[in-house]
């Protein structure tokens, strides 16, 4: 039988990937993938499953989360070297 906070989770998850798609700014998008990858280790938490629980920690919240936050530095920092040049010109 399926616990209530394991359906709170699971819904939590439904609104999160529709957020994520729908988020027009990027740091929302970065930030509610993160909180995504923390509800699904905890899931697989409640599904006895700690190996994946761990995997997902790392590689989804933490790795993962650190990439994109670098990427997004890069491109903001990639427009303004753009709109620099843009005046120069």
């Amino acid at each position: 039988m399926i616990a209530p906070i394991e359906y709170i989770l699971l819904t939590y998850l439904v609104i999160a990937a529709v957020a994520i798609c729908a988020a027009r700014n990027l740091l929302a998008s970065i930030i509610i993938f993160t909180s995504f990858s923390v509800v699904v280790s905890v899931l697989w938490i409640l599904l006895s499953s700690p190996d994946l629980a761990i995997t997902e920690a790392a590689v989804g919240t933490g790795i993962s989360s650190i990439l994109f936050f670098v990427v997004l530095k890069r491109i903001r920092v990639m427009e303004e070297e753009h709109r620099q040049q843009e005046k120069q010109s």
